[in-house]
């Protein structure tokens, strides 16, 4: 089976079949063993109508109790011998569809993780995780084909065979049978195929309105749209819901025939084996094997139907698997050295320059603007700017990536200990967590926990506090010290005590480091070496905090806050979940925009 560290290969994308195909090819050792061990298994079933027609026919005579007792010694001998048998090939089978489940796995994270923030703008939430949840495990259960199915069709042959021995009537619609069959459930399937195709991109649809209601519940509260989002979540529950209604009707029809005419087809085997018995044709030894046959053949033709059920919802779900995996990460076409050292950062669409070594806080009066600029300094969107007069995006991404860090306040949060949480691809020691801990003015949080910095955290932090997600976001891209920080909003959902301990530490921490911090907090403006005041997405103006308060009415203004911090609480604690609050926010504030997830 698959490590977890191993390359899991490169897939083929050209279409649902040929992505299942490959699956296959990647585990050909074992789809062989599982191939080999369900035929002989199915063929080991189909011996034991035949020893019980020589039991009956050599041993059911008058001092014949030897053969009799011989007989059924090699029933039992071949029975225990197949449960062996049966036990392996399960094995072999669950190892069989794992690897493709674990195998789909990683190589949808890898190409997830390769496209980055451009995942966002090309596929919704609600595709990803519907293909994450319920597609990988529809289609590993579709490789089940090459095990039973492989040995379905080997045990349909051998029985065609041994009544090809018995008489060539029996042979003949055992041979036809099955064709009738597949031909009389083959519209349903198809038709099932495309009701499924139509129920997953709903469920997809469904799946990300539920994120993205969970994440702006507050929000929707406050501009009073909580009722219209609750309205259209109603219309598309209930359109899933018809959709289910179609899936379930096509599928039953689909599993009664695969119960029903194999029931019915083997009975007509069996009443056509009883009059060639009454006809004289046929010993009883012969009937009573042909009756074990068509027992021992229910299971094969019923499972030609259900192969062609999970084959069908196999090729949807490896669809939409590989219609993720054909999305493509914006062209890299960088070929220019980036800056040996130290360099500015210039964004000639607002104007904002960011100075070497200086901590530099960016005001707007719109947040989207300062975000937007931010996206570009930090090259996630097409971009102008230019690090040391050199354009940011001639320069190869990995390059960009290694040495300019943009630290989103919404940034995703990993389940798993605290200390891998912080730590992400840059492992550090003890030390160097405690002082990112410290200068994120974290401690509080990690005290807070029963282990501390081995305390699990839950997937995006959500059995901690905003504010303390927002600490535990900032604490990591400080630990990773990267050349070049840009920040977003990091202490919005601070009180005022915390934000002005994390202002002080933060600017001790990035001493000599070039740091970009985009806030209207007093507290942060105050300690920045220079503010960019941003209005109507261009630089008003620049200058030190006291400078621009005495001389730019719209920035005093945007920055006063009076009656207190909007954060602040009584007690202190930070503010609360906003996913959680269904209060409106404080009148004048301005709900920060969506934004696509960073590392």
């Amino acid at each position: 089976m698959i490590d977890a560290y191993e390359d899991p290969g490169t897939p083929d994308t050209r279409g649902g079949w040929r992505f299942l195909w490959w699956l296959v090819r990647c585990q050909a050792g074992r789809s062989v063993a599982g191939a080999l061990l369900a035929s002989t298994w199915m063929v080991l079933l189909a011996a034991q109508p035949y020893l019980m027609a020589r039991a009956v026919d050599d041993g059911l005579l008058p001092g014949r109790l030897g053969v009799l007792a011989g007989w059924a010694g090699a029933m039992f001998a071949v029975g225990a011998l197949n449960a062996w048998v049966s036990i392996l090939r399960h094995r072999v089978m669950t190892r069989v569809r794992m690897d493709a489940n674990f195998r789909t796995v990683k190589v949808v994270v890898g190409h997830v993780v390769r496209l980055g923030a451009v995942l966002p703008r090309r596929a919704g939430a609600g595709e990803v995780v519907t293909i994450g949840v319920g597609d990988v495990q529809t289609l590993a259960t579709a490789l089940t084909v090459v095990g039973p199915g492989v040995g379905s069709l080997v045990v349909y042959a051998v029985v065609a065979g041994l009544l090809l021995a018995i008489s060539a009537p029996l042979a003949a619609v055992v041979l036809l049978g099955v064709p009738v069959i597949a031909l009389l459930t083959g519209p349903p399937a198809r038709r099932l195929q495309g009701a499924e195709s139509g129920y997953r991109e709903l469920q997809g649809i469904l799946t990300a309105r539920i994120a993205d209601l969970a994440g702006g519940l507050r929000v929707l509260n406050g501009l009073g749209g909580k009722g219209l989002v609750a309205d259209a979540f109603r219309n598309d529950s209930r359109r899933l819901r018809a959709q289910g209604y179609r899936v379930g009707a096509v599928a039953s029809w689909v599993q009664a025939l695969g119960v029903g005419l194999p029931t019915l087809f083997l009975a007509v085997v069996t009443w056509l084996a009883a009059r060639l018995t009454a006809e004289g044709s046929m010993s009883v030894g012969e009937l009573v094997s042909v009756y074990g046959y068509v027992a021992v053949l229910v299971g094969p033709v019923s499972f030609f139907i259900r192969m062609a059920y999970d084959l069908n919802r196999g090729v949807v779900a490896a669809r939409r698997a590989v219609r993720l995996l054909r999305l493509e990460p914006e062209p890299d076409t960088g070929t220019l050295p980036a800056p040996a050292g130290p360099a500015e950062l210039h964004d000639p669409a607002s104007g904002v320059r960011v100075v070497p070594g200086r901590l530099t806080a960016l005001a707007a009066v719109r947040p989207a603007e300062a975000t937007a600029v931010v996206d570009r300094l930090g090259r996630y969107g097409p971009t102008d700017a230019t690090w040391g007069g050199v354009r940011l995006d001639a320069v190869p991404l990995p390059d960009v990536r290694r040495r300019v860090l943009v630290a989103d306040n919404e940034a995703d949060l990993f389940a798993g200990p605290l200390r891998e949480v912080l730590a992400a691809a840059h492992p550090a020691d003890e030390a160097a967590l405690r002082r990112a801990v410290h200068a994120a003015a974290a401690e509080d949080v990690v005290r807070g926990l029963p282990d501390g910095l081995d305390s699990a955290v839950a997937g995006q932090g959500r059995s901690l506090s905003g504010g303390q997600r927002q600490r535990v976001r900032l604490a990591r891209a400080l630990l990773a010290d990267p050349e070049v920080l840009l920040a977003v909003e990091p202490t919005s959902a601070l009180d005022a005590h915390t934000e002005a301990a994390v202002a002080d530490r933060l600017r001790a921490a990035r001493e000599g480091r070039t740091t970009l911090v985009t806030t209207t907090s007093p507290l942060v403006l105050a300690r920045a070496d220079t503010v960019v005041f941003l209005a109507d997405g261009k630089v008003a103006a620049t200058g030190p905090h006291p400078a621009l308060l005495a001389e730019q009415p719209a920035y005093r203004a945007l920055v006063a806050r009076d009656g207190g911090e909007p954060g602040d609480t009584p007690d202190g604690e930070d503010t609360p979940d906003p996913a959680t609050t269904a209060t409106a926010p404080p009148t004048g504030a301005v709900a920060p925009p969506a934004k696509e997830p960073r590392a």
